[in-house]
């Protein structure tokens, strides 16, 4: 199947809103998947929030301004509803993501069946899990998805330097984590 730019896609969507739709989705399906784990941790979670998000970005196409990237809209869409589950999710069931309570942590991967890591992947999620949340998304973004730090700074609306600070006490924490035991 022929590879769509945005531009093509937002143009496709004037005529043809359910082919573009559907083009966008299977463009960016995998990669805000992946997203979305990282922040929510199990599969079950991250299809739901993925779910949610292309209902979002499908009631909000007609209004998105061309002038921006869709990629980084979407991810911007993907981010809100990851963490607004996550918040959700806490109250709901008093379920911890960070900082407080490592074994459940643990058990959310270690009973999500899709996840196959070793302890070393398991100790390093739990290194990611104990970031504070503006760290964390930072780090996956960049570290995962490979995002320049303008992109990030496009989807979390903050400046560079900031990012770059965040990113660079992420690193720290986390190979601190790692030595320890």
């Amino acid at each position: 199947m022929k590879e769509f730019s945005d531009s093509q896609i937002f143009e496709l969507y004037q005529t043809d809103k359910e082919k573009a739709f559907n083009i966008l989705v299977r463009k960016y399906q995998e990669k805000l998947y992946w997203h979305i784990r990282k922040i929510v941790l199990t599969h079950d979670n991250a299809d739901d929030v993925l779910q949610n998000t292309f209902m979002k970005a499908w009631k909000g196409l007609k209004k998105f301004n061309n002038n921006s990237m869709l990629y980084t809209w979407l991810y911007r869409i993907a981010t809100n509803e990851a963490l607004t589950f996550i918040k959700k999710d806490k109250s709901r069931q008093n379920i911890s993501y960070s900082n407080t309570d490592e074994n459940n942590i643990i058990n959310l991967l270690e009973d999500d069946v899709y996840f196959e890591g070793s302890e070393f992947e398991k100790k390093f999620q739990l290194a990611l899990a104990t970031l504070p949340e503006k760290q964390r998304l930072v780090f996956n973004m960049k570290y995962f998805d490979e995002m320049k730090y303008e992109q990030i700074s496009d989807i979390l609306q903050t400046s560079v330097g900031g990012l770059k600070a965040s990113y660079h006490h992420a690193v720290n924490k986390i190979k601190e984590f790692l030595k320890e035991d």
